[in-house]
């Protein structure tokens, strides 16, 4: 798993890197914890298999799970064999997004917004844009990286990053655990929010494109 993790973090640092230096900037990559279970966070707390994914903006560190890779096959019906790959580079590629997003500003200037929101529901809908601008970012990623390597991806392998995308939306996850969906409490967005924001970076390859804070709808 480690292995697999570090080529695809490397493959997405790669294309980063060209697309921050064709705009004149520099970038550095995020650091990867690998965890079973559960461990330490660092500034962001402890992390456990229950959490998913997830980016520490202060550390600048994703962390993920071993176990939630192995529970996209079982839990999220995301992949079989091959596709696998593409499935895991895409959840990879999204906590990258916030890390993009924090190199951008975005994701402080998200916080400040938050702290001053007048409601959990308003809190909340920040966070969606934030979610979903991950999504298009690593709809970004793939269209780069299928530039660089025309065979990189194989029949169904988007499909099977979207169908990963769609069991992770909120309003699947909160329809199987209530059996009812309550938008305001959603912190990822809809599973189809989360399929049009991947395939919109993905189809215009820009971060331009995945501007979730000035559209009209998401």
């Amino acid at each position: 798993m480690g292995d697999m993790v570090s080529a695809i973090l490397g493959e997405i640092d790669d294309r980063w890197s060209e697309i921050f230096q064709a705009s004149g900037q520099s970038y550095t990559g995020p650091k990867v914890v690998l965890f079973r279970n559960a461990t330490n966070g660092g500034r962001c707390g402890m992390a456990q298999s229950a959490m998913g994914p997830f980016y520490c903006p202060p550390d600048r560190q994703i962390f993920l799970d071993t176990n939630f890779f192995r529970q996209v096959e079982t839990r999220f019906h995301g992949c079989s064999g091959n596709a696998c790959k593409f499935t895991a580079a895409y959840i990879i590629a999204h906590e990258a997004g916030h890390h993009i997003q924090n190199l951008l500003g975005v994701l402080p200037r998200v916080t400040r917004l938050q702290q001053q929101a007048g409601s959990k529901a308003e809190s909340n809908a920040l966070q969606v844009k934030v979610e979903l601008q991950a999504d298009c970012l690593s709809g970004v990623w793939a269209n780069r990286e299928l530039k660089k390597r025309p065979g990189y991806l194989e029949e169904g392998d988007i499909d099977s990053a979207l169908t990963t995308a769609s069991a992770i939306g909120d309003d699947t996850l909160q329809r199987e655990a209530t059996g009812r969906v309550v938008p305001d409490s959603f912190t990822h967005g809809s599973a189809a929010q989360r399929k049009r924001w991947f395939m919109t970076g993905f189809q215009q390859g820009t971060v331009k494109a995945c501007d979730t804070f000035g559209a009209n709808s998401l």
